[in-house]
């Protein structure tokens, strides 16, 4: 069997959102029906589906697919942490440079690993340009030989931060897009990202990186085959050629926590994304930021479909806030768990109550979709699943035992729609498009104890993009 085979049918499923077992019928990449006892046509491959749930294909509202393939290339710092204080320095002194010249490291974190700047990356590794970003993804910090390679001292980009002379401090921010321009590197290829999210049933993806052109990277990408999934780019600003599964959502903006916006600005900024049909996407980490976007919406008007990425901070007046004003909230509860413990320390105790809230915002009215905001949280929706129904930190405390929420609601957020975070849940009926999961189990079964490895296959349009091993 190959894995463009058009014609399916599966037997013997349990078809979502039905509790019963049925059949499935898959013609030209559309389901075309279901029901019991279905005859096989004489074209048809047959998939003995054993009870196992088909499932929409899962949804990931907030990544960033550039980031992702080039972390696999990077340095992790967070992996030296067991090396003490000095374990970054240790790592970086030893490393080599890729092929493009530059030693590139992620995971770097100033609570544990100090201040860094560029005199400091020097004494680390002056032989070579080194580039390290922050964990949050917001901050690139660079040595000298970086520098000067970029011509950092002479440059215009404001977030290249600078001392009271006016020397480049290896500190850039939200600098990304001037990053890969001045770097002039060819980018990375994404068909191994593309594969690992369909091997974890991800046929929906939402890239959040705000520049428009790392969301042209994603688009070429989408038109090479690089990745199988249903695309939406966020970026401002970017109209990318006609692709069947490759759509343009909200406008992403971020209030910066080092920097916050004039408001006007951002008021500005929002009225002419509105003013192009399309909503808005405001990265909040902050109650200052969320107070701030609220302000903002209140001067420009919202627009169905605006929505708060993170909302790491808010509490249960901030939830009802945001459920008037039709907001929606798209959450990483991955972030919540594998970093609890430091959230937890560095939070203002009077914000202890209000991290990372999920359960309270869905009960206050607010949509709410998971997602990754991989690579900085994990990619895998099932570990997303046991991380919102547990909230266990590494240190085994849980966090907000109250905004624990059931498998189930978080699945359902999972196959909300693109352009509907937490909105109504796609199903496999007839007519929809064939974007499906196999598991190897039952639902409820899979439910108790998410786990990526109960993914038999996955199909985007009817093809099978992951699993075709699994069905012969």
């Amino acid at each position: 069997m190959t894995a463009d085979a058009p014609d399916l049918l599966l037997k013997d499923v349990e078809v979502y959102p039905s509790v019963g077992r049925a059949d499935c019928r898959v013609r030209g990449g559309v389901v075309v029906e279901s029901g019991p006892r279905l005859r096989a046509g004489p074209r048809e491959f047959v998939v003995r589906g054993d009870g196992g749930a088909l499932l929409p294909g899962l949804a990931d509202h907030h990544l960033h697919l550039t980031a992702m393939a080039a972390r696999r290339t990077s340095i992790d710092l967070s992996s030296g942490a067991q090396d003490g204080p000095d374990g970054p320095a240790l790592m970086i002194s030893r490393a080599v440079a890729g092929d493009d010249g530059w030693i590139r490291a992620v995971g770097y974190d100033d609570v544990v690993h100090g201040e860094l700047d560029r005199d400091v990356l020097d004494s680390w590794n002056r032989a070579v340009p080194v580039r390290v970003q922050h964990r949050s993804g917001a901050l690139w910090l660079l040595n000298s030989p970086g520098l000067d390679r970029l011509g950092a001292s002479t440059a215009a980009h404001e977030g290249i931060e600078r001392d009271r002379l006016g020397r480049p401090t290896g500190r850039l921010w939200r600098a990304d897009a001037w990053l890969r321009e001045a770097l002039g590197a060819p980018p990375p290829s994404l068909r191994t990202v593309g594969t690992q999210l369909a091997s974890f049933g991800v046929t929906h993806v939402a890239d959040a990186t705000p520049d428009a052109g790392a969301a042209g990277v994603v688009a070429d990408a989408a038109h090479r085959g690089e990745l199988p999934q249903h695309v939406m780019v966020m970026a401002p600003g970017i109209v990318p050629a006609a692709h069947p599964r490759l759509s343009v959502g909200p406008v992403k903006l971020v209030v910066a926590d080092h920097a916050p916006p004039d408001l006007d600005d951002l008021t500005g900024r929002v009225r002419r994304a509105h003013a192009e049909k399309r909503p808005v996407a405001v990265h909040c980490v902050t109650r200052t930021a969320l107070a701030l976007t609220l302000a903002v919406l209140d001067r420009a008007g919202t627009l169905t479909g605006d929505r708060v990425e993170h909302c790491a901070v808010t509490d249960l007046p901030g939830a009802r806030e945001l459920a008037a004003r039709g907001l929606r909230v798209v959450t990483q509860p991955t972030l919540a768990t594998h970093r609890g413990d430091d959230y937890w320390e560095r939070a203002e105790p009077e914000d202890r109550p209000d991290l990372w809230r999920y359960a309270s915002l869905l009960r206050a009215g607010v949509r709410v979709a998971p997602s990754s905001d991989a690579p900085y949280g994990d990619p895998d929706p099932w570990a997303c699943l046991r991380a919102a129904t547990d909230r266990l930190t590494p240190s085994k405390r849980v966090l907000g035992p109250g905004e624990r929420v059931p498998a189930g609601t978080v699945l359902r957020g999972m196959l909300s729609p693109l352009r509907d975070p937490g909105g109504p849940e796609r199903r496999v009926t007839a007519g929809s498009s064939a974007d499906l999961v196999l598991l190897d189990r039952p639902l409820a079964d899979a439910l108790r104890a998410p786990d990526a490895g109960q993914v038999r296959a996955t199909l985007v349009r009817g093809r099978i993009v992951y699993g075709a091993e699994n069905l012969g």
